[in-house]
């Protein structure tokens, strides 16, 4: 069936559109006979039949790959007006040209046939709608991706056989340029020092916040590269910021290694559920290419890891260790693990708007695993037994650290001054270049002259107010180290008590000299109550187990101890509460709850609170109300008995119990009275004489 067979009256009152595309910007701009063959597609349509104003030329997707349709618009038109009837033919000059995924090809094609649009290339006309045509299509469809999946695996398989020799060039980070086929340090001074001066800050402030800001207060600039457009492979000078410091630290390329494989592209599904393809860091062990010692670097690879160590546990949204040493009054903020769940513990305050704090392991009951925190102690105690220990271990090595810090305060010193004078320099050479352009230039020619004039101007002025910078910056911070304040520090060294209690040491300071010592600390519960033991491990790998003892609650701390109480329980078997308080005041004791004397309401408060008896009567002696019993009489009868001396009753102390001892002899006398009593038993006679 020939071409013209195929289009009837219904595919020309319809529009034909010609759609054009080329997969990058370079093919566009180098490869134009492609695109030249398209556009004449335009001259095709119109000997088949569609008059000129009925043709539409979708060109909006020059430069986009057809591996997708998320980025095409014009692709997304043209299914639009496919699926609404309004197109009688496409054309293109091959299957790829409209698309390299099976599925929007397939979904293309079915609407096709419902809506009745043929698809023209330079091979033939196709109706999707027939089954052979369909098949056909199908098939081209199916080689264009094929075909996109090889072109990508052979650039892909020469690229990783390029990088497994170290060849295979990519854009260099700064600090770094070609020479030849080799990488090599910029010979430009300034942008070494830049390089160099933010490795040291890390290392000093432990974090790259901390490395921007003190960046910052230094006054100096951070070199940028500029790729495409005017100002390609030039440097641009700038403000350092947080990003470029944590990009920097992460590149291998610094520590002299070559990688390739950092990245990776994965497709994901984006809000609106269309498919992105985005990158993704690569773990360092699956990296596909590593040369260690490739070119020179600014840092070794030890130091590049640790780096990298240090990066990761300063991370706060993570269950890692230590964390940088940061404000606050928790001295083992970020150094604690619990021993029961293995995680970070945290800092909570508690009591009275939060001014007591405590550390607390919570993951447990944040996962719903308990109904409560696994650890909750008060950072008080904690802190002073680590503080003791730590000052005990510090003291034999004041002397040597106190030099060492010296030593790298000047050091730090002079490569400030350095970068500065990098800084001056290249001023100075601005001014050069700006007067020998000047001189150079016709005096006739005023328009030019005026001009390089100018900027000879605006450039010894910059070179002025950069060495009024930094002679303010040079009074402000960089201040020369005395004889005199050698020998202050040496003497302060000596006493390093003194310099952990001072005023001008701040937590910080105190938290980054203990991460120096110590790697972290497990806390576990002890086997008695209150009492908790620390797990040190030493930066060293040595480990010290530490017992400390929790603060007691209030009412257990007035609470009189267990042996105060069994003194009382002893005494009691003999003496009254008077002799008992007598007795205690002799051995000193005081009250815990006033630090008064004792006195007798507190002996029958914890004779009541313990159930300690009051002194028994002596053996075989009877109280008032055990004669009351025995004889069936009332107690104002008894105590008629002791009063008048009819029975013997002994009394301790006014007031106290009496112990009445009753014989055979007495007890039928007092029977035989109680009988003959006409008191007691008045229905009988009195008894006469």
């Amino acid at each position: 069936m020939t071409m013209m067979s195929k289009i009837a009256d219904r595919h020309l009152s319809r529009q034909a559109c010609i759609y054009i595309r080329q997969s990058t910007l370079a093919q566009v701009r180098s490869n134009q006979e492609s695109t030249d063959r398209q556009y004449n597609l335009l001259n095709k349509a119109r000997s088949l039949g569609w008059n000129p104003e009925q043709i539409r030329i979708l060109d909006r997707d020059l430069g986009q790959s057809g591996a997708a349709a998320t980025k095409r618009a014009d692709f997304k038109t043209l299914v639009g007006d496919v699926a609404m009837g309004q197109i009688g033919a496409i054309f293109a000059l091959e299957a790829s040209r409209l698309a390299r995924s099976n599925q929007d090809w397939h979904r293309l094609l079915e609407l096709c046939a419902i809506t009745g649009t043929l698809v023209i290339d330079e091979d033939g006309c196709y109706d999707p709608a027939e089954f052979n045509d369909s098949l056909v299509l199908g098939m081209k469809g199916t080689f264009a991706q094929a075909e996109l999946h090889i072109i990508r695996a052979r650039l892909h398989g020469g690229k990783l056989n390029k990088a497994s020799r170290g060849e295979l060039r990519f854009p260099l980070p700064v600090g770094f340029v070609f020479e030849g086929d080799k990488i090599a340090l910029d010979p430009d001074q300034e942008v070494q020092g830049a390089v160099r001066m933010v490795f040291d800050l890390f290392e000093r402030e432990g974090t790259a916040y901390g490395a921007v800001r003190r960046f910052q207060e230094l006054g100096l600039r951070f070199p940028r590269r500029s790729y495409g457009g005017a100002w390609n492979g030039k440097l641009l000078w700038g403000r350092l910021t947080h990003s470029r410091v944590l990009g920097i630290l992460a590149n291998p390329s610094y520590a002299g290694a070559y990688v390739f494989g950092r990245y990776q592209s994965s497709k994901q599904v984006g809000p609106s559920g269309e498919i992105v393809t985005r990158l993704r860091p690569v773990p360092q062990k699956a990296w596909r290419v590593v040369i260690r010692d490739h070119h020179e670097g600014y840092i070794d690879w030890d130091r590049f890891v640790a780096n990298r160590h240090r990066l990761s546990a300063n991370r706060t949204n993570v269950d890692s260790l230590a964390g940088p040493a940061r404000e606050g009054l928790c001295l083992l903020q970020g150094m604690l693990l619990c021993g029961e769940c293995g995680r970070r513990l945290t800092v909570r305050y508690k009591g009275n708007g939060g001014l007591y704090p405590m550390y607390q392991c919570l993951w447990k009951h944040r996962e719903g695993l308990t109904s409560r925190a696994c650890l909750d102690v008060s950072s008080t105690p904690l802190d002073n037994v680590i503080t003791d220990r730590a000052v005990n271990a510090i003291t034999p090595m004041t002397i040597e650290l106190a030099l060492a810090a010296l030593t790298s305060l000047e050091e730090r010193d002079r490569e400030i001054g350095a970068q500065w004078r990098r800084r001056i320099e290249r001023a100075r050479y601005d001014v050069d270049l700006a007067e020998r352009r000047y001189e150079a230039v016709d005096p006739g020619n005023r328009l030019i002259a005026a001009t390089l004039e100018q900027r000879w101007n605006e450039a010894m002025q910059r070179l002025h107010d950069l060495e009024a910078e930094l002679a303010a910056f040079e009074r402000q911070v960089m201040r020369a180290v005395t004889a005199e304040q050698k020998r202050q520090i040496l003497e302060l060294a000596g006493d390093f008590p003194r310099l952990w209690a001072a005023s001008t040491t701040t937590p910080r300071d105190r938290k980054r000299i203990l991460r120096l010592l110590v790697r972290d600390i497990t806390v576990t519960k002890g086997p008695e109550p209150k009492v908790v033991r620390l797990h040190v491990r030493w930066q060293g790998g040595e480990i010290e187990t530490l017992r400390v003892p929790l603060p007691q609650k209030r009412a257990d701390a007035i609470r009189y101890p267990t042996p105060f109480v069994e003194r009382i329980r002893q005494l009691a078997v003999n003496h009254h509460d008077d002799e008992i308080v007598t007795l205690l005041r002799n051995e000193g004791h005081k009250s815990t709850t006033t630090g008064r004397p004792i006195t007798s309401g507190t002996i029958k408060w914890l004779r009541y609170k313990h159930r300690i008896q009051a002194p028994q009567p002596p053996e075989g002696s009877l109280s008032v109300r055990q004669v009351r019993e025995r004889y069936d009489v009332s107690l104002s009868v008894v105590h008629y008995w002791i009063d008048r001396g009819i029975i013997p009753a002994l009394q301790r102390k006014p007031n106290a119990p009496y112990a009445i001892t009753i014989d055979n002899e007495l007890d039928r006398r007092l029977r035989e009275w109680i009988a003959n009593s006409a008191h007691l038993h008045p229905s009988f006679p009195t008894p006469t004489a």
